[in-house]
């Protein structure tokens, strides 16, 4: 009765049950795993996000396609005068803009625009498993192709090379990467790009955490002139702390024969959906402007917990936390005496800490953990502590 598409395997693995059978106890959690940047204590402006949301054009149902114009070319202005790879953005076409409702739907219309079924999306290890849902459930196989670390990461072009097929359509950058945090280099960018204009590949550029960068230099966007048809994904949940609003975008860049041939065919896949919601395409330029507060607050966030770690875990001790250049995540190499997923385990049930095993990232091998930035200091701190005593217990 039902698509093998679905056929996953539902009950709870040992990490999830044995998270279920803590929270149940009542014991104490310090949670390094949350992702919700609503449920971190943060302060919102919240007249101007009512105020915002108080629209009476959200009573009539006017859709367009591609999103309003009045939505779009406020995403437009949101990369105007950024850096881009090949060319500073300019004045950013709106009409080169498709609203979604979500990073997760502009993925499945990228995917279905490029793909047959059991067609390959190229997509970077580690990184988060979402890929490999949204890939199954549009008919699409993964390829994997590595990052790997000497002091700081980088794209593996060899084995990069060595994955595409006859069957490969795109190459899936996540730019920082989640959980590494580190960013595309220019000439990874360069190089990637003549690949894929080379081979007749798109590049899927993957920015929500964009904003996100520990240096005082912004990084540069893929959202720009470009010599391979590009899909720079982003939206609300991380550049304005939303989540919950449920918006995001695709802008489309590249040769313009072959941009305008997509856009020609984003636009049915997004006229079949009409997802996005009104009041919140009405309410996105408000809601993009009140971002630079927020995101201040975010930064001062990570940052302090970042040099909680780095004073707790200092180079050189059983536990190194490696480099990482931006987003809300930081990695943890540990000793390795047995899997990550019973060490998470063991960090649960004898300190009260959660964290994320490593293969949840499609690490390479045993011994990483990662832990999320975005808790408060007090509630980091005490966890980071916890975990600093139990890996000295253990040397």
């Amino acid at each position: 009765m039902f698509a093998t598409r679905t056929n996953w395997r539902l009950e709870p693995n040992r990490f999830a049950a044995a998270v279920e059978q803590h929270r149940r106890s009542g014991k104490p959690v310090f949670d390094l795993t949350n992702p919700n940047p609503t449920a971190c204590g943060l302060a919102y402006p919240e007249q101007r996000i009512f105020a915002a949301l108080n629209d009476a054009r959200s009573l009539r149902y006017e859709p367009e396609s591609r999103g309003l114009r009045q939505a779009r070319e406020a995403i437009a202005g949101y990369y105007c005068g950024r850096s881009g790879f090949f060319s500073s953005v300019g004045a950013l076409d709106p009409d080169r803009i498709v609203i979604t409702s979500s990073t997760s739907e502009a993925y499945t219309y990228v995917f279905r625009l490029l793909c047959e079924v059991q067609d390959e999306i190229l997509t970077p290890a580690p990184s988060y498993p979402l890929f490999e849902y949204i890939a199954g459930l549009t008919d699409v196989r993964q390829e994997r192709y590595p990052l790997s670390y000497d002091g700081s990461w980088q794209i593996d072009f060899p084995a990069l090379s060595d994955a595409l097929s006859h069957r490969s359509r795109a190459v899936l950058v996540v730019h920082p990467n989640n959980p590494t945090g580190s960013f595309v280099r220019k000439d990874e960018a360069v190089r990637l790009t003549e690949l894929c204009a080379r081979q007749d590949l798109a590049i899927i550029a993957d920015e929500v955490f964009l904003d996100y960068c520990d240096a005082s230099d912004a990084p540069a966007t893929f959202a720009s002139e470009s010599p391979a048809l590009t899909f720079t994904l982003s939206g609300l949940s991380k550049i304005s702390l939303l989540p919950q609003m449920k918006l995001a975008w695709i802008v489309v860049s590249g040769p313009d024969a072959l941009a305008q041939q997509a856009m020609q065919r984003l636009e049915v896949i997004s006229d079949t959906y009409l997802s996005p919601s009104t009041p919140g395409q009405l309410a996105l330029g408000e809601l993009l402007a009140i971002r630079g507060n927020l995101q201040v607050q975010m930064k001062q966030r990570l940052a302090s917990n970042l040099l909680c770690l780095d004073a707790l875990f200092r180079p050189g001790g059983s536990v190194d936390c490696l480099k990482r250049e931006g987003g809300w995540y930081a990695v943890l190499r540990v000793p390795v005496t047995g899997s990550d997923e019973d060490l998470a385990i063991e960090l649960l049930q004898s300190c009260g800490v959660l964290v994320h095993p490593g293969h949840f990232f499609d690490f390479p091998r045993e011994g990483f953990l990662v832990v999320s930035l975005i808790a408060s200091e007090s509630e980091f701190r005490e966890a980071a502590r916890r975990l600093r005593e139990f890996f000295d217990a253990r040397v």
